[in-house]
């Protein structure tokens, strides 16, 4: 596999809403998309999801060159991925359906292509299993919605995947200023929503035991830790809880309290009951918003967290 190949040509499979986040975040940093998918209208969905999407991106900062004219669309894989340095894959996420895709690939594609996954928890090795010939550069590169956006990207190698390929996918996409994070071990949905999903965990027991109602669950998470959570993380904010004993003295202040939480925490069941009342919550939570104005919403406090942490970071 060369290894200092330019990734200049991406192929994206799958343009729902990560595929096409993807193929505006790849368009707005100057590169070639060739996009495909076999669902009705998705070339329209796309170009339009670009288009709404590229005024978010001229705000960030786009490279000379970038344009949505560079988007060029298929509903046939093969000729997608002809000429392509890396593919993007945001598939369905069911095994089935991405070891027959990635078979496919494996013998239609040059060994020094990256095959990357946006799959948000199936493991690498599972995938890349049905890869006889190069099953060495696939790798999970899962994003965070949206990934034109959000930054993070978790990078996860298989059994198989070789450290070329995951230096390489690191490497690419922190040049298109991602900020990557490499798993040593293949966990079932990685890292970042298994963080989520043990907080879902608690918020649904909360609510399923009559605590809070959604709304305030989500008053408490939104205005509460979730403002530190955009700025730092965890450990680091952690670290400022102890004062000037840093984390040192957070963990003898508060480990003990905190060990106690743990065994009191829920594990709810969802039952269709539990589900019809967080249903139920979030309608009205949501009011007559409908969920473009939502996303428009959280857009456009994203945006405005980047720029500040962007200066930020500058200023250090």
């Amino acid at each position: 596999m060369a290894d200092d190949k330019q990734i200049s040509n991406v192929a994206i499979i799958g343009t729902g809403v990560i595929g096409a986040s993807w193929a505006a975040l790849f368009l707005a940093k100057g590169l070639d998309v060739v996009a495909t998918d076999i669902a009705p209208g998705a070339e329209e969905a796309l170009r339009h999801f670009v288009q709404v999407a590229w005024p978010a991106l001229e705000r960030l900062g786009i490279v000379a060159g970038a344009s949505p004219r560079r988007l060029v669309f298929t509903p046939n894989m093969e000729e997608a991925v002809t000429g392509a340095d890396l593919v993007q894959e945001n598939g369905p996420e069911r095994i089935d359906f991405k070891k027959k895709l990635y078979a496919q690939l494996d013998e239609l594609l040059p060994p020094d292509v990256i095959i990357a996954s946006s799959s948000s928890g199936l493991t690498m090795s599972e995938i890349q299993s049905a890869c006889a010939l190069h099953p060495e550069r696939c790798v999970i590169a899962h994003p965070f919605n949206p990934p034109h956006l959000v930054p993070l990207v978790e990078i996860v190698g298989g059994t198989k995947t070789s450290e070329d390929t995951i230096r390489r996918a690191s490497e690419f996409y922190t040049a298109i200023g991602k900020r990557t994070v490499r798993l040593h071990k293949e966990v079932p949905g990685h890292v970042a929503n298994r963080l989520q999903a043990a907080l879902a965990r608690e918020v649904y027991h909360l609510v399923d035991d009559g605590v809070v109602s959604v709304a305030d669950v989500d008053t408490a998470l939104s205005w509460g830790p979730g403002l530190r959570w955009g700025i730092m993380g965890q450990v680091m904010l952690n670290h400022l809880g102890g004062g000037q004993g840093g984390m040192e003295h957070f963990l003898h202040q508060f480990i003990g309290p905190m060990t106690a939480w743990w065994k009191v925490l829920g594990s709810p069941e969802m039952t269709p009951e539990l589900q019809q009342k967080l249903i139920a919550g979030i309608h009205a939570e949501v009011g007559a918003r409908s969920i473009d104005d939502l996303a428009a919403e959280r857009d456009e406090v994203l945006l405005g967290l980047l720029e500040l942490r962007a200066k930020a970071e500058a200023n250090t």
